[in-house]
């Protein structure tokens, strides 16, 4: 199933802003954040596995039990390659607004300015950090952000999707039984990817994109 969006000149610029911002040279104080969120369903072995042993792989059963759900959070900063990632039970808006919260006061505390890629799910808006934290402590939080939203029916331009491609072949590809076990996972696999500093190298460009979609574009 495809959603064929217009690319209308609200499409168009918002592309060129998230593309300029990705074209721009790194500065540490100043990084690009892109943040999105993957839900996981959690399954439990229905039977026992047999273990691994010389010569022969662990088996495990093809049947079994569904153990609920759990959201992941994920931001990355593309040329910096350091990504945070949090698993939480939701993603609703108190979820969101405190793994945000986390990112500014903690992992960036001392950054200047603070760019934020996100698409358009409803709750990713300055508005919800006024709903959850009141308007004084919101505008407090966000005094050095810029948002930076993809274009509707364009989250592919938010390379957090690239990154939960990676989470979701290394590490959420498995069973998890639960959120402990998912969280477990999810934190080695973070630690290992910042302690080897993968980077994004995003070449898409502006330039490319009025290329490629120019035949497209609506007026």
């Amino acid at each position: 199933m495809w959603c064929i969006g217009a690319l209308t000149e609200e499409y168009r610029q918002r592309m060129y802003d998230v593309l300029e911002l990705y074209a721009r040279p790194y500065r540490k104080n100043e990084p690009v954040i892109c943040i999105d969120e993957k839900s996981k369903q959690l399954v439990r072995d229905s039977r026992a596995p047999l273990t691994m042993k010389p010569g022969m792989p662990a088996k495990y059963d093809y049947e079994y039990v569904r153990a609920g759900t759990c959201n992941v959070f994920v931001a990355v900063e593309p040329k910096g390659g350091r990504r945070v990632l949090e698993v939480t039970e939701r993603r609703t808006t108190p979820e969101f607004v405190g793994f945000v919260r986390q990112l500014l006061e903690r992992t960036y505390a001392s950054a200047r300015k603070i760019h934020l890629v996100l698409d358009n799910l409803n709750t990713h808006f300055r508005s919800c950090f006024e709903e959850v934290l009141g308007h004084s402590a919101a505008r407090a939080l966000l005094r050095r952000v810029q948002f930076h939203y993809t274009p509707k029916h364009a989250s592919w331009l938010n390379m957090a999707e690239i990154e939960i491609g990676i989470l979701e072949r290394q590490c959420l590809g498995q069973r998890l039984a639960d959120r402990a076990t998912a969280r477990r996972e999810v934190n080695a696999w973070q630690r290992r990817r910042n302690a080897e500093g993968r980077t994004i190298d995003w070449t898409f460009t502006r330039q490319d994109a009025d290329r490629k979609l120019g035949q497209h574009y609506v007026s």
